[in-house]
C-alpha cells in the first residue's frame, strides 16, 4: 500500500491533504516574524495541498515541505548561534528530560487522536484513533522499542537516542559539546526518560488513562529572544569586576539562581515590577528549614511543597529582602556598566518592593552588660586566650564599641590602616579593601576614614599598633593569630569564640552579639547630636532615599577631618568603665 509522506496528513473533516512541520520552539517567535502577516509566533507550518489523491499529494508535499525548511533555515539564520557550552546543571538536565519524555507522549496522543498516517481503507479503517490492526502493529513496535532500550540502559549506551538529545537540545538553543561530561548526563537522563515514555505508552496500550504533560520549554532558555544581557551573565560581569568575598558571591548567586529558576534567565532590561513581586511571593514560600530533597528543590517545588505543608515555617522578611537585594544589586550593576542597551530605558523595578521587617534582634549594649564583659579577665587580669586572637580579645571589642565597624572590617586591619593626617595631626583608621589580604567589605559604601576615638588612644591603641608595626613592618596585620576561615573572613572563628566568652561570663541575652557594637555606636552618634549624614559616613551605610554614598576619601573631602573627629569624640557612655 502506497504510505503518505513524512510531513503530511489527511484532515478527515474534508479527505484533504495538507503539509505539516513543527518548528522549534526557539524558532517560533523569528518564524512568526517571517510570516505573512507576522505574528507572535509560529508553533506549526501547514498548508494546504488541495487534492484528496494521495500521489498528488506526495509530490506536491515534497515542494511545500522544502519550502518550509527554507524559512526555518531563514529563521535559524537571523538568530545569533548559541555559544558552545561545556555544561549544564542538574536542574536543567532534569527540565530538558522532562520536556523530551513529554514529547514522546504528545505524538502518542497525536496519532491515537487522528490515527496513523497511512491511507485508511474505508469501511475496514476507523474513521477516528487506531483500527485493530494498527494498534496491534503499534503495541508489537512499541514492545520491541522497549526491551531494546532497557538493555541499553542497563549497558549506559546511549548511541541510539545521540540524535534525540541534538534535536533537544537545537529546540532549546543549546549548543553543547558532546565530549562534554554534561552531554553524557543529559544523554542518560534522556534514555532514562525514554524507557519511562515507553512504559507509559504501555499502559495507554492496555486502556490505562495516562496524561500527556505538557511539553515545556524550561526557564533556561527564556532569555533566547530577549535584547541585551541576561541575568547570569551581568553576574558573570559584577563577579569579575568587584571580586567579592566568596560568603557574598554564595549569597548572590543564591539569589540570582532562584530567580532564573523562576522566571527564566531573562535579559535584566526585560524584568518588570510584576517579576519582582511574583518572586517575592514564592520567596516567602521557601521553608526556613529544608532537608533530604527539599535541600536540591527549586523554587517552584518548595512552593508546590509549601502548599501541601501550610504549617511550615516560612523564610524571614529579612531573608527575602536579602535575596531581593542580591537580584537588584546585579540589576543596578548591570545598568551602571553598560550591559543594557543604551537606547533602552530601564528604571530600578525592585525600588520599594522589599517587605516590611521587624525590629532587628541585635540591640545595642546595656550599661550593665558592658561593665560585666569590662571587668572579665581578657580586659582586668590580661588574659590573651589564643582563640580569642591573642590581642584581637582585648582590642575587637573596644574597637567596636568606639568606631561602629564590623568585626569582618576590624579583624583583617594592618598597621599601615591607622595613619596620621600631616595637616590636621588627626589619627584615623581606614576601613578599605583588598581581596590579596583578606579585606573584604560588605558594600561599596563601606569604604570610609574613621578618626580614632580618645579612649582608644588612652587605652593604649596606638601604642600598640606602633609596637606591631615596629615588630613586623609598615603593613603587618593588626592581628595575627587571625586566619581566614571557610567564608574568606579572618573573624569567623573568633566571632564564634566571642559568643561563647560573653556567655561565659553571664551575658546570656542571645541578642547580644558583636554586631550591638555598631548599635550602640550609632546611638552614641545621635545622643551626641550628630546628624545622619555623617552617622552613615562614618558607619559606612548609604542611604539611598537621598542619595548618599560615602567612600573613604569622600567623607573626608565633604566632612573634614575635624568635623569626623568631633563626632567620634562625642560619642559617650555614661556609667560604663573602661579598662
Amino acid at each position: 500500500m502506497a504510505r503518505i509522506l513524512m510531513g503530511v496528513v489527511r484532515k478527515k473533516q474534508t479527505g484533504m491533504y495538507t503539509a505539516r512541520k513543527r518548528v522549534p520552539p526557539r524558532l517560533q517567535a523569528a518564524v512568526g516574524k517571517l510570516s505573512d502577516p507576522p505574528r507572535d509566533r509560529v508553533a506549526w507550518l501547514q498548508k494546504s495541498l488541495g487534492t484528496k489523491d494521495l500521489s498528488r499529494a506526495n509530490l506536491l508535499g515534497k515542494r511545500v515541505l522544502m519550502d518550509f525548511d527554507k524559512i526555518i533555515a531563514r529563521a535559524e539564520a537571523s538568530l545569533a548561534p548559541p555559544p558552545m557550552q561545556a555544561d549544564l546543571s542538574d536542574r536543567e538536565i532534569e527540565q530538558i528530560a522532562s520536556y523530551f519524555f513529554a514529547e514522546v507522549l504528545e505524538e502518542d496522543e497525536e496519532a491515537r487522536t487522528h490515527g496513523l498516517s497511512d491511507e485508511k481503507r474505508p469501511g475496514i479503517d476507523p474513521e477516528f484513533g487506531l483500527s485493530a490492526r494498527q494498534m496491534e502493529e503499534f503495541t508489537e513496535s512499541r514492545d520491541g522499542v522497549l526491551a531494546a532500550s532497557q538493555q541499553q540502559l542497563a549497558r549506559g549506551d546511549t548511541s541510539t537516542i545521540q540524535s534525540e538529545v541534538e534535536r533537544v537540545l537545537e529546540d532549546f538553543g543549546i549548543s553543547l559539546d558532546r565530549k562534554s561530561v554534561a552531554f553524557r548526563k543529559l544523554s542518560m537522563a534522556m534514555l532514562r526518560e525514554f524507557v519511562r515514555a515507553m512504559k507509559a505508552l504501555q499502559d495507554r496500550d492496555k486502556g490505562e488513562p495516562i496524561p500527556t504533560p505538557k511539553a515545556r520549554m524550561p526557564p533556561v532558555q527564556a532569555a533566547v529572544a530577549g535584547s541585551g544581557e541576561t541575568l547570569t551573565a551581568a553576574l558573570k560581569g559584577w563577579e569579575k569586576a568587584r571580586a567579592p568575598s566568596p560568603n557574598t558571591l554564595q549569597e548572590f548567586q543564591y539569589g540570582i539562581g532562584r530567580f532564573v529558576e523562576f522566571h527564566g534567565d531573562m535579559p535584566v532590561v526585560k524584568i518588570t515590577r510584576k517579576h519582582v513581586a511574583q518572586y517575592r511571593e514564592a520567596l516567602q514560600d521557601i521553608p526556613k528549614r529544608r532537608s533530604g530533597k527539599l535541600l536540591k528543590a527549586s523554587l517552584p517545588e518548595l512552593v508546590e511543597w509549601t502548599k501541601q505543608h501550610p504549617t511550615a515555617q516560612r523564610l524571614s522578611a529579612g531573608t527575602v529582602n536579602k535575596l531581593l537585594g542580591a537580584v537588584q544589586t546585579i540589576g543596578i550593576w548591570a545598568r551602571d556598566n553598560g550591559v543594557i542597551p543604551d537606547d533602552v530605558q530601564w528604571s530600578d523595578p525592585f525600588s520599594n518592593m522589599r517587605l516590611d521587617e521587624k525590629e532587628p534582634e541585635r540591640a545595642p549594649w546595656d550599661v550593665p552588660e558592658l561593665n560585666t564583659l569590662f571587668a572579665s579577665p581578657v580586659f582586668t587580669a590580661h588574659k590573651r586566650p589564643q582563640a580569642g586572637g591573642g590581642e584581637a580579645a582585648f582590642w575587637l571589642p573596644l574597637l567596636g564599641l568606639f568606631t561602629g565597624a564590623r568585626q569582618g572590617e576590624l579583624g583583617p586591619l594592618r598597621t599601615g590602616d591607622i595613619a596620621t593626617d600631616a595637616t590636621t595631626d588627626i589619627v584615623s583608621i581606614s576601613i578599605t579593601e583588598d581581596a590579596t589580604k583578606n579585606k573584604r567589605l560588605k558594600t561599596r559604601s563601606s569604604r570610609r576614614t574613621v578618626p580614632v576615638h580618645p579612649e582608644l588612644a588612652r587605652l593604649g591603641f596606638l601604642r600598640f599598633v606602633d609596637a606591631r608595626r615596629e615588630k613586623d613592618g609598615q603593613d603587618a596585620p593588626l592581628f595575627p593569630l587571625l586566619k581566614p576561615g571557610p567564608k574568606g573572613s579572618v573573624a569567623e572563628s573568633w566571632s564564634k569564640w566571642f559568643g561563647r566568652y560573653i556567655r561565659s561570663i553571664g551575658i546570656n541575652d542571645s541578642s547580644r552579639v558583636f554586631h550591638s557594637f555598631r548599635h550602640s555606636f550609632k546611638d552614641g552618634l545621635r545622643a551626641a547630636g550628630v546628624g545622619e549624614d555623617i552617622n552613615d559616613a562614618l558607619t559606612g551605610h548609604s542611604n539611598a532615599s537621598v542619595g548618599r554614598s560615602y567612600g573613604a576619601k569622600d567623607s573626608v573631602r565633604r566632612f573634614g577631618l575635624n568635623r569626623l573627629a568631633a563626632a567620634v569624640a562625642g560619642v559617650t557612655y555614661e556609667g560604663v568603665k573602661l579598662p
